[in-house]
């Protein structure tokens, strides 16, 4: 029951739209993290901040967490959005010597051809950018963005970060992409996913594997049953039980918890 025991801690970064707290991002991940000897903290970044205050949040965290624990370094899991903060992190705000590793979930390296389509309805976006910024100060954000959240995903912003934001050859990249086999496999994520199959092809019902490959990649996974991974699937969102496949592979794993059990096992296998 040691197999997560790694070297350093692992530290759970979410994504965009929620926070840690008072209900938990990541759905049953971490208790299955632990009972294999993880030691498993949270970012509790804000959720609609934009990716430079949400960096700067997770540097304030890192510090107050490598001084609690001792730790020199932390292998840092992060779901969409949260892959980008942790990369300004890494190499703008210089933290690249206190990260180990950073893994990412369907965060969208490359940027979305979808939010390059939606941001041509620049005033529709800015009005939902205005409302969700209202309700997620009333959930605790204190500096929310919603509308410089949408800008940041799109595929010229994201080049520009790319240019500019390079990897530290002291971190190890890790990167994973998902796949939805039907509209009806999240019914929640079924419009997006049925616009972005016509316009850019297969995806998680909101980013398509080449949207979000970045490092060494892990593979793409997809549901080992009828239904495939949906963007809310691959974090436990709903803490759901779902049988995942890696098509590169064909590794086949009962439950997404034990997809991430096998990520960070990889982590202690290589003394990280």
């Amino acid at each position: 029951m040691e197999s997560c025991k790694t070297k350093y801690p692992i530290l759970l970064v979410h994504g965009m739209g929620f926070r840690d707290e008072p209900i938990c991002y990541w759905g049953r991940i971490p208790k299955a993290l632990r009972k294999h000897g993880a030691e498993v903290y949270f970012g509790v970044q804000e959720a609609n901040a934009d990716i430079e205050r949400n960096a700067r949040l997770l540097a304030e965290r890192l510090k107050r967490l490598l001084a609690e624990t001792g730790a020199e370094k932390v292998n840092v899991i992060a779901h969409s959005k949260g892959g980008m903060e942790t990369r300004f992190l890494i190499s703008t705000l210089k933290m690249g010597g206190h990260i180990a590793s950073l893994t990412t979930i369907s965060t969208p390296h490359n940027g979305s051809a979808a939010m390059d389509w939606l941001m041509k309805f620049k005033p529709i976006m800015k009005l939902i950018g205005v409302g969700t910024d209202f309700f997620k100060r009333l959930g605790g954000d204190k500096k929310p963005d919603t509308y410089r959240c949408f800008e940041q995903l799109t595929t010229g912003y994201m080049r520009h970060f790319n240019e500019n934001v390079p990897d530290d050859p002291r971190v190890l990249y890790r990167s994973c992409a998902f796949l939805m086999k039907h509209w009806y496999s999240d019914l929640i994520m079924s419009v997006p996913y049925i616009g972005v199959r016509l316009l850019n092809g297969r995806s998680d019902g909101f980013l398509t594997p080449p949207e979000v490959t970045h490092g060494e990649h892990r593979g793409t996974f997809t549901g080992a049953g009828i239904r495939g991974m949906s963007h809310c699937d691959e974090a436990d969102l709903r803490r759901m039980r779902c049988g995942v496949r890696n098509i590169d592979t064909g590794e086949v794993f009962p439950d997404v918890t034990d997809m991430y059990i096998k990520l960070v096992s990889e982590l202690k296998e290589r003394g990280l």
